[in-house]
């Protein structure tokens, strides 16, 4: 008689969260770009009007991963849909400060 193999269980993972970082990073401003070996996300915040952003925060990724990312990121601007209603965009066509819009800001 063979025994049934059971499924793997998910491993449990503990995270830790310092003091600093629970505090959290406010972005208005993501430059993402990529090799063939990894994504890179900067992220910055800018007020209108000003020239100069510095980066506040830089991840760096497999592309693996960056999609995994995307997906989680999808997931979850579902679910908050659903619950709180649609995140309205600004038209591309009016003037208001659009910090995740397309471009390529100069990085120093």
């Amino acid at each position: 008689m063979q025994e049934k193999k059971q499924p793997p269980q998910p491993q449990q993972i503990n995270i830790e969260l310092g003091e600093i970082e629970a505090e959290g990073i406010y972005s208005n401003l993501a430059i993402i770009s990529h090799s063939q070996a990894e994504f890179v996300i900067d992220f910055t915040r800018i007020m209108p009007g000003t020239p100069k952003a510095k980066v506040h925060a830089r991840i760096i990724m497999t592309p693996q991963h960056a999609k995994l990312l995307a997906k989680a990121l999808e997931d979850n601007i579902f679910k908050y849909e659903q619950k709180n209603g649609e995140i309205k965009l600004d038209s591309p066509n009016n003037n208001m400060f659009q910090g995740f819009a397309g471009g390529t800001p100069k990085i120093n």
